[in-house]
């Protein structure tokens, strides 16, 4: 049985406390319209990157939280925090599913309407970006202080917070490793391999992004672990 919404006691346009506490008046007028339209996939396309622009918002504000409670030696509060942002960044990767519904010559008429806008400029991922490279730093002189390097990390115990610290920053790079991954494949799927992107971009260019780190110390100190382990040793014997 249908409801009768109450009245309508915030600030703002819309007929309900839900239309203007989340402003979806302004938030569905964001998209072009069918008169605007090259082709209605448009919608499709536009969505999905609208909606990863503001779970790139949400993710960065994660980050620059998590760097807040790393600089007061709260490393329980960062993980919590590490962990939702990598979450955001599996969401973004997932709803990249969509766009494989795209048909190529749909596609071909839509980027027609793009101009040179690129996945390249995308402000959200150009804070997350800096949010890590932040990160980064950070926890590196959260290590040094305590006289600690990560491989001094991965030799110790799983229930130490920082360790714990670590991993979520690690599991952070590989859904950014993830994301770039389905990225490459989505784009090719559509557009094909050896060709330009809007910002006439090699599209394989992409493919060099996935191996690339945040945080390569992380990473390293697990290469450091094999190597100085007794297989690790006898390998390098029988490489000389």
């Amino acid at each position: 049985m249908a409801t009768t919404p109450l009245p309508a006691v915030l600030p703002g346009t819309g007929t309900t406390d839900y239309a203007r506490y989340m402003r979806t008046d302004d938030l569905l007028a964001l998209q072009r319209g069918p008169r605007e339209w090259v082709h209605p996939d448009e919608l499709l396309f536009q969505v999905v990157h609208q909606s990863s622009e503001l779970l790139l918002k949400l993710t960065q504000s994660q980050l620059a939280r998590s760097l807040d409670h790393l600089a007061v030696d709260q490393p329980g509060a960062a993980e919590l925090l590490l962990r939702r942002a990598a979450l955001g960044l599996h969401l973004i990767t997932e709803q990249l599913q969509m766009l494989r519904h795209l048909h190529p010559a749909h596609f071909a008429v839509i980027r027609s309407a793009l101009g040179t806008g690129s996945g390249f400029e995308s402000p959200g991922w150009r804070l997350v970006r800096s949010a890590t490279t932040e990160l980064d730093i950070a926890f590196s002189r959260v290590l040094s202080s305590r006289g600690l390097t990560p491989l001094d990390l991965y030799q110790g115990q799983p229930s130490d917070p920082l360790y714990r610290v670590a991993e979520a920053l690690v599991e952070l790079d590989e859904r950014i490793a993830l994301w770039r991954t389905e990225h490459y494949s989505v784009a090719t799927r559509i557009i094909g391999h050896g060709v330009l992107g809007t910002r006439d971009t090699p599209v394989d260019s992409l493919m060099r992004l996935i191996s690339h780190r945040r945080f390569p110390t992380l990473w390293e100190a697990r290469s450091d672990l094999t190597e100085a382990s007794p297989r690790g040793r006898a390998s390098r014997q029988v490489g000389q």
